[in-house]
């Protein structure tokens, strides 16, 4: 019987509640519904892939690599390499670990590259069995790739804290604590990381300047009104936008900006959003 996506999640809420590098700080916190916890997940799919099956294996145009399952998991090609941490190998290793049905042509140690060199030839293979297959394979495995996110937000947590210069370590494990304590904040940096990483990679930088949570959490203000995830939520656009201006490739300023701006207004607890 497959695992349910609730299940799999609650069952990362005590691996969650047990984040503390050193023992000598209370652990970071989760207290989530059932409810809740299905609302997280389903919101993470919603942002990445509309809820669309045929989204799950895809190649965004302006990209160098396709993205695949519910997180939109970076994968890239034999030979190409890039700034963005590539993140669907480690899925699959996770997939292999917890016993998935991973296709034989993908079920390798090491994970193979890409099979497509570029988006020309992956939409000329669009129809195939093989895309088709990985398609049908990552619709069923919803559930363990929700699980795969939420233990990266996890394994990150205090390795941002540790990144972060020691006079303002206090107040981001509170902006990290006052977040864990809501749906909408828990989904918030679950999605981040996922949507744009930890921030910790050198190689994710424009101008030597980074976009991933860590970024984030640092242009928060250590002492400011208002709800922490409203707090969260501005200073992520901010984030965002000095990445675009940054940027070299004018789609990230032109197209792709205004659809980050879009997915942070998500960022919200479950009754202000309509859910």
């Amino acid at each position: 019987m497959r695992t349910s996506w609730v299940s799999l999640v609650l069952g990362l809420m005590a691996l969650l509640m047990l984040a503390s590098a050193s023992g000598r700080e209370s652990p970071i916190q989760l207290s989530l519904t059932e409810q809740e916890l299905e609302w997280v997940g389903q919101q993470v799919f919603r942002n990445e892939c509309a809820g669309r099956r045929e989204c799950l294996v895809h190649w965004n145009r302006g990209e160098a690599f396709p993205s695949l399952g519910i997180g939109h998991f970076i994968w890239y090609p034999e030979g190409v390499s890039g700034p963005f941490v590539e993140s669907f190998p480690a899925l699959i290793r996770h997939l292999q670990d917890r016993s998935a049905a991973v296709p034989e042509w993908l079920n390798q140690t090491p994970v193979p590259a890409a099979p497509w060199a570029d988006r020309a030839e992956f939409l000329a293979s669009a129809d195939s069995n093989r895309i088709e297959a990985l398609r049908e394979f990552l619709a069923d495995t919803k559930g363990e790739q929700a699980e795969f996110i939420v233990r990266r937000a996890r394994a990150s947590l205090e390795t941002v804290i540790a990144a972060v210069p020691p006079a303002r370590q206090a107040s981001i494990r509170q902006h990290l604590e006052a977040l864990s304590q809501t749906p909408g904040g828990t989904y918030a940096v679950i999605d981040y990381v996922n949507f744009k990483g930890e921030g910790l990679s050198p190689t994710e930088r424009y101008r030597g300047q980074g976009w991933g949570l860590l970024q984030v959490l640092l242009e928060m203000p250590d002492h400011a009104d208002g709800p922490v995830l409203s707090r969260f939520r501005a200073a992520a656009a901010e984030v965002l936008t000095r990445r675009a201006k940054n940027a070299d490739k004018s789609i990230e300023r032109e197209r792709w900006r205004p659809g980050w701006l879009k997915r942070l207004e998500t960022y919200r607890e479950p009754a202000d959003s309509g859910a």
